[in-house]
């Protein structure tokens, strides 16, 4: 299974765009995105894909939000969605305070954690758990990025956008 992540998109649209197109493309099975998306209006442009997402620090109207996730048939889960897929589980956590996504990994209940907040990419083994970062897709510090996740193989990769 192929998983799409991403996070951190804050309103930018054609960053969002051309990710969703990505991940059309590639025909991913789920896209996990850890949050940050800033505007409800940006929603809509996820449409077509299974989106699963949770809410990130600069997340403002949360019930628009929720709205329109529902309206493409969408799941956000609030501040933390755990799932299990293709026999992963997997904790999905914005990542707004660090000393959390640090006890996500170091419990040993997750296969994989993934987050996002701080823009930097990350793919790093903490015990038996897999933390990934797919860094931001805004591209703030010139570098939007993209990541995916192969269930079978726990192989990662980053793609840019820009």
């Amino acid at each position: 299974m192929l998983i799409g992540l991403i996070s951190d998109t804050h309103d930018h649209v054609e960053h969002i765009k051309k990710a969703v197109s990505v991940f059309k493309d590639r025909k991913v099975d789920l896209v996990l995105h850890a949050g940050d998306y800033c505007s409800p209006f940006t929603i809509p442009l996820f449409d077509g894909l299974n989106l699963k997402g949770i809410f990130g620090n600069n997340d403002g109207d949360k019930f628009l939000l929720i709205s329109k996730f529902q309206d493409i048939d969408a799941e956000i889960a609030g501040d933390f969605l755990s799932l299990e897929s293709d026999g992963l589980k997997i904790a999905l956590y914005h990542g707004t305070y660090p000393d959390i996504t640090v006890s996500l990994c170091e419990s040993g209940r997750y296969d994989v954690v993934i987050s996002g907040h701080t823009h930097e990419i990350v793919e790093q083994q903490v015990g038996n758990t897999l933390w990934i970062n797919p860094g931001t897709a805004n591209g703030f510090d010139g570098k939007a990025s993209i990541a995916f996740l192969d269930t079978e193989s726990r192989d990662v990769e980053f793609l840019e956008l820009n």
